[in-house]
């Protein structure tokens, strides 16, 4: 193959495996004596869901969200972002509220791929693995090298799956104009070992603990939950405390993404073939929305910075 026609494919293919009581701020510390771990955190803009499509729904769900949330999104390839096996389609969308490294499989998912949520990207990977491990993660999918990096996979308690990847040569991506929610359901039983480790591994703090959020934004009107949110070098995080009573399709969704005016954003949604599932929802100067885009992906939609 010549050098110019590599020369073109190499940033391609880098982002196709790359894939591969309550306000009261405190940090790891408060929840568990240890001090929060340096991080390995580049940007939350590096850290992209993981959107598993219905397999040939590719273009239909990259064209939805442009013309929901604008952005770009690079050419798809086709390639191998797992250790075992395995051919996806794969593109990424950069867009202004999130990243998403898009997969349209096209033969069976090896497990456990397709159950992790995000992918973050690691400044330095080997250490990331091993503050995973020290943190009290497992590593599900131990090191793995592709064509310009490596990747693996760890589960924090509860089961709740990040895949750590890094590149030969480091991306470059635009900051976003906000920064999207991980949204992790979890029970009370699984809430404490969870945040001991998420907390030691990514250096965050909780920013605010609801102890009787109005369920309503969980499809629960009425009803009241635990809702912890989470700032950290890897972006936001929201954690909802239930019974695991949950209507459908909540708990389905991995990202909330901010956006301006959610009215607006909604009739964009479903002006490009999206469905809108829940809501919007108002309460306590907030307003949300559960949506379905083409291929199957659900995501939560909101309006303010409430947490």
């Amino acid at each position: 193959m010549k050098r110019r026609a590599m020369a073109w494919m190499l940033p391609v293919l880098m982002v196709a495996v790359s894939v591969v009581g309550s306000g009261a701020a405190s940090s790891a510390q408060s929840e568990d004596g240890a001090v929060p771990a340096s991080t390995t955190a580049v940007g939350p803009q590096y850290d992209t869901t993981h959107v598993y499509v219905t397999p040939g729904d590719v273009d239909a769900f990259v064209d939805s969200w442009q013309a929901t949330f604008g952005g770009t999104h690079t050419a798809k390839v086709v390639t191998t972002v797992t250790p075992t096996p395995s051919s996806t389609e794969s593109e990424l969308v950069l867009s202004p509220v999130g990243t998403l490294s898009v997969f349209d499989f096209k033969t069976p998912v090896p497990y456990p791929f397709g159950t992790e949520r995000t992918g973050w990207l690691m400044s330095d990977f080997d250490k990331g693995v091993r503050l995973a491990r020290k943190s009290g993660a497992h590593v599900v999918v131990a090191p793995f090298d592709d064509p310009i990096g490596r990747d693996a996979i760890v589960q924090f308690p509860g089961g709740v799956n990040a895949q750590l990847y890094w590149h030969t040569k480091a991306p470059a991506y635009a900051p976003l104009d906000s920064v999207p929610d991980n949204r992790v359901y979890l029970t009370p039983d699984a809430v404490h070992d969870f945040l001991g480790s998420y907390l030691r591994f990514t250096g965050g703090r909780i920013v605010s603990d609801l102890r009787a959020a109005d369920a309503g934004d969980i499809g629960l009107p009425g009803q009241t939950y635990r809702r912890i949110a989470v700032r950290s070098p890897f972006g936001n995080t929201v954690v909802s405390v239930t019974d695991g009573h949950l209507p459908y399709p909540f708990g389905r969704e991995t990202t909330g993404y901010a956006v301006r005016d959610l009215t607006v954003t909604l009739r964009k949604a479903e002006a490009a073939g999206a469905k809108v599932l829940w809501g919007p929802y108002a309460a306590d100067g907030r307003a949300d929305a559960m949506v379905r885009f083409p291929g199957g992906y659900v995501a939560e939609l909101h309006e303010d910075g409430r947490h």
